[in-house]
């Protein structure tokens, strides 16, 4: 493969999310190449990855997205333009008519939920699809705070808590298992859920595997990924299905880039960066998970080890500890790699802490800031 571009990461203004366009477009060949091989169609998850200004090239190559409520499916409905999939564990029904009136698809969560809604959704959007999310109750998720099916679990409907009745009212079947996870995964929980659900399956139109398939990542077998959708087609020719990655779309497409502001030292060398672990990179304290920065490694890897930390009060904002070949200095560049997805779509203005830019680097070489943000932000989410 062509090695990707590398942009000036000294000609953004700091904090910026800097997505790449190559990678993001390399990432999006690869979800079509399975839609075109499946059959199945694939949705952005608008949780995961909702940075619309790359939409025009998104539409190119998916079929939709998929949508957690009413402003996320307004989003999907303006900046995309194609299917509009919308789920909410309990839906408002002061919102239920305006999201019927943009979806074409609308996940209810439990039956009562559907005998609730799913006329209202049909009178105001004759043409709307409507389905159940479902819990098999397999656990394969490798973090708890992301397991769909752990015990106590509001996310879906139990085998015990559904009612067959109404499978007339239903178009479709989804379920949600995995995270960052593998083909083989998928087998692993589909199984369990053709077992317990698969002989309503020929009364219905689609079948919705979720999210959580890391496709896009390195090492993923896509062939057998193909191989399983095929067979569940073949087995069920009337369906129309379903995955709704978010991750995978962003995964590896672009950086959080920020600026040393202040070096201290206190038992150990800190760095104080115009950035916050709290506030923009929220996913590596509720994961955890330990941010990769380029050029640096753990400590004792390489001469000077630093605490990279962020500009809030939380005294644990912290992004970790990391060594460098050269000395830090104020001014210098960290460059947070893979920090597209999950990331701006759970950013706050803790503190008042500045959002971060947003800006693409284009795949003819320039960089196109798509946003700026500045105090109205934090005012005006406030009183």
């Amino acid at each position: 493969m062509k090695p990707f571009p590398t942009p000036d990461f000294t000609a953004v203004e700091t904090p910026c999310y800097l997505c790449e366009e190559a990678r993001l477009e390399a990432n999006l060949r690869l979800l079509q190449r399975i839609e075109e091989e499946s059959g199945a169609r694939i949705l952005l998850a608008l949780k995961g990855f909702a940075l619309w200004g790359t939409f025009p090239l998104v539409r190119r190559y998916l079929s939709g997205c998929a949508a957690s409520g009413l402003h996320e499916a307004r989003l999907g409905r303006e900046e995309m333009g194609k299917e509009v999939h919308t789920y909410s564990p309990a839906f408002k029904e002061s919102d239920l008519a305006q999201i019927a009136a943009i979806s074409d698809h609308i996940v209810f969560n439990t039956p009562q939920q559907v005998r609730r809604f799913a006329a209202l959704a049909r009178a105001v959007n004759p043409a709307i699809e409507c389905s159940l999310r479902l819990n098999p109750e397999v656990s394969v998720a490798p973090v708890d705070l992301y397991d769909p099916s752990a015990p106590g679990s509001r996310l879906g409907t139990t085998l015990a808590q559904f009612d067959p009745v109404i499978v007339d009212e239903l178009d479709g079947f989804h379920f949600h298992l995995l995270c960052e996870q593998d083909s083989y995964a998928l087998e692993t929980v589909l199984n369990p859920f053709l077992h317990k659900f698969g002989h309503y399956l020929p009364r219905l139109k689609s079948l919705n595997l979720g999210g959580g398939h890391h496709i896009t990542r390195e090492g993923y077998d896509v062939d057998h990924l193909i191989h399983l959708l095929r067979d569940l087609r073949q087995r069920y020719p009337q369906l129309t299905v379903y995955l709704e990655p978010g991750e995978a779309i962003g995964w590896q497409t672009g950086t959080l880039v920020a600026t040393v502001l202040e070096i201290m030292h206190n038992g150990i060398d800190i760095a104080i960066l115009d950035c916050s672990a709290e506030a923009h990179m929220p996913d590596t304290l509720a994961m955890p998970y330990r941010a990769e920065v380029r050029g640096a490694g753990k400590c004792g890897e390489k001469p000077y080890c630093y605490r990279l930390s962020g500009n809030t009060c939380l005294a644990g904002d912290v992004m970790g500890d990391y060594s460098f070949e050269q000395p830090l200095e104020v001014g210098d560049r960290i460059i947070f790699e893979d920090q597209i997805h999950y990331t701006m779509v759970k950013n706050s203005t803790f503190n008042g802490i500045k959002l971060p830019n947003l800006a693409l680097f284009r795949s003819r070489g320039e960089i196109q800031l798509l946003r700026e943000f500045g105090y109205e932000e934090y005012r005006r989410r406030l009183s």
